[in-house]
């Protein structure tokens, strides 16, 4: 055993890595043993009694007497200016908020707290400590960052950040400014964009060299579903190349192997276009080989580098990628999934659209989503909502009412790839209310290896067909869990286990659906539970509309298509969180 001066021991104990022990002077508790072990610290006041306590008209005040700090959740520790550190409260209340104070050298260790009541609620909790030598406050700040040193590997240096100024309520920057010490505790470096415009990030992700974004860790988006839906988009526009979605024979046969494709209601494409940047390319063109980091028979994308990762932080009108991905709706939270490296990963939707040219020719138009995407009312909501922006979120609600009272209904025709047995299938009409497994943190059913595989071609597989007229079709990727909605569209859907859940909305009485939209506000509601309602766990489909038309709504974006294939992609892109505590 070594003593340092009066109070600092090191112990070697079992032969393990030594123990650092010291007295310190924790704020607003008092007189601690603080102890560092292999995996955090812990601390336990010196002595206690109840007249020498940190107590205050019976409320507890400032940290416990006794509490560990797992090195995991600890995301900074820096040395501070000699100041003031508060010693235990005294018994006499008229100095019970003041307390006697002590000039001391300080450290401080910002670390994670999370919430007893909601485990997914995370609070960014500071320890202040002091010690009369200023050596000693070194030696622990040395010390513990040598020991944070491993937790560091996978945790973000360098990231870039895109704001949303006008997301939600209009506070994108504001909130932004509220989690931004979080960031620069952390040591992180950012590079902070503020969009001036739509489609701005999108244009910046997508000019962006890979070598330029080889430099950065990962990409925040300051904003709500849509706005990280832009991002992911200018994202894989020209690093995803995947093969044209499965389709059964005959939606091919019907756009002449795209060559004399036609649509009500043609989406001209003046831009030039390069075949060699086109995201998707026939099913026979690529092959298992390339130097791309995520490599399948009929998938290529270049990620920058191995610890690139796509984060939110949460300001947007519903932020359900983040109340799915973290379990809470709170910037706070998110920043710290953040700077301690979490990581989920996310399937992504592709859908794909064949439009025309400026010179008549037909190729596919593809955009990804990683929620949902959805048709007829949540197209018609998205679009109505457009005309009431100045609202902010409640043009949701507004628009929401208008399309439900005007109860339209489209007629399409709709094939999805018939999963096996063994893979999950949806329960029988007698079965519908099965044993419920929610995604959450280390989620089994998404670590599974035998998850679904989204490539497998369509004319090796059975398609399951609906035709009809329809309120709405929606292609739920993940659970889209938010404040009109607390289980979701679908409350068992997971992150990451390569399926969607397709849900058809038939044409029935306004009083039914409203029935079925009650069922969704609901906890613990059963909104699938209608004859009218179709529910397949698939892992692509096919969609074409005739007459009237919707617009389809991908992550809360339009995306106007008649005809249109869709598959899914098993954890493509990494997110900064790790699924949520439920």
């Amino acid at each position: 055993m070594e003593r340092n001066g009066d109070d600092s021991i090191r112990d070697a104990v079992g032969g393990q890595e030594p123990v650092l022990r010291s007295s310190l002077f924790l704020d607003h508790v008092g007189e601690v043993i603080l102890c560092l072990n292999s995996d955090g610290l812990s601390w336990k006041l010196v002595q206690s009694s109840d007249t020498d306590r940190n107590i205050c008209f019976r409320i507890k005040l400032g940290p416990p007497d006794a509490a560990d700090v797992k090195f995991s959740d600890i995301y900074a520790v820096e040395l501070i200016d000699q100041g003031v550190v508060h010693r235990s409260n005294p018994s006499s209340p008229a100095r019970c908020l003041l307390g006697p104070e002590w000039q001391m050298h300080r450290f401080i260790v910002h670390a994670v707290q999370r919430s007893k009541s909601q485990p997914s609620l995370w609070t960014a909790a500071m320890y202040n400590f002091g010690h009369k030598d200023p050596q000693t406050c070194q030696m622990w700040v040395d010390r513990i960052n040598a020991s944070l040193s491993r937790e560091m590997e996978d945790r973000p240096k360098n990231l870039l950040i895109f704001v949303h100024p006008m997301s939600g309520k209009g506070n994108g920057c504001q909130t932004w400014e509220t989690v931004a010490p979080i960031f620069s505790r952390a040591n992180v470096q950012t590079k902070v964009i503020v969009t001036e415009r739509a489609g701005h990030a999108f244009d910046v992700m997508r000019t962006t060299t890979d070598e330029e974004l080889r430099q950065y860790d990962g990409v925040l988006a300051v904003g709500g579903d849509g706005f990280f839906n832009e991002i992911l988009n200018g994202f894989l526009s020209t690093r995803l190349k995947a093969a044209y979605p499965p389709a059964p024979a005959d939606f091919v046969q019907s756009v002449g192997g795209y060559n004399d494709f036609s649509v009500d209601e043609p989406v001209a494409d003046t831009s030039s276009h390069d075949e060699d940047d086109s995201p998707l390319i026939p099913n026979n063109a690529l092959g298992a080989e390339g130097d791309s980091s995520y490599t399948d028979g009929d998938l290529k994308f270049l990620v920058p580098n191995e610890r690139f990762r796509l984060g939110i932080i949460p300001a947007g009108s519903t932020d359900a990628i983040v109340i799915c991905t973290t379990g809470a709706r709170d910037p706070i939270t998110s920043a710290l999934h953040i700077v301690l490296g979490k990581r989920v990963g996310l399937d992504i939707g592709q859908i794909v659209r064949w439009r025309i040219t400026s010179t008549s020719k037909v190729e596919p138009c593809a955009r990804y989503a990683a929620s949902f995407a959805g048709y007829g009312f949540y197209g018609d909501v998205i679009t109505e909502s457009e005309k009431y922006r100045w609202m902010g979120p409640k043009r949701y609600d507004y628009s929401g009412t208008k399309v439900f009272m005007r109860h339209r209904s489209y007629e399409a025709e709709i094939a999805c790839l018939e999963i096996k047995a063994q893979e999950g299938t949806i329960p029988s009409e007698g079965q519908k209310k099965c044993r419920r497994v929610i995604c959450r943190v280390d989620c089994k059913i998404c670590n599974a290896k035998t998850a679904g595989d989204p490539n497998v071609r369509g004319r090796e597989a059975n398609w399951l067909r609906s035709k009809g007229r329809y309120l709405s079709v929606g292609a739920a990727i993940m659970a889209n869990r938010n404040e009109r909605a607390p289980d979701g569209l679908v409350a068992d859907a997971h992150l990451g286990d390569g399926f969607l859940h397709l849900i058809l909305i038939k044409d029935c009485p306004r009083a039914l659906y409203l029935l079925h939209l009650l069922q969704l506000a609901k906890k613990d509601g059963n909104p699938l539970n209608f004859e009218f309602v179709e529910h397949h766990k698939t892992r692509a489909f096919t969609f074409k509309s005739s007459g009237n038309s919707s617009i389809w709504n991908l992550d809360g974006e339009p995306f106007p298509a008649h005809q249109l294939s869709a598959q899914v992609f098993r954890r493509l892109v990494s997110l900064f969180a790790s699924g949520p505590l439920v």
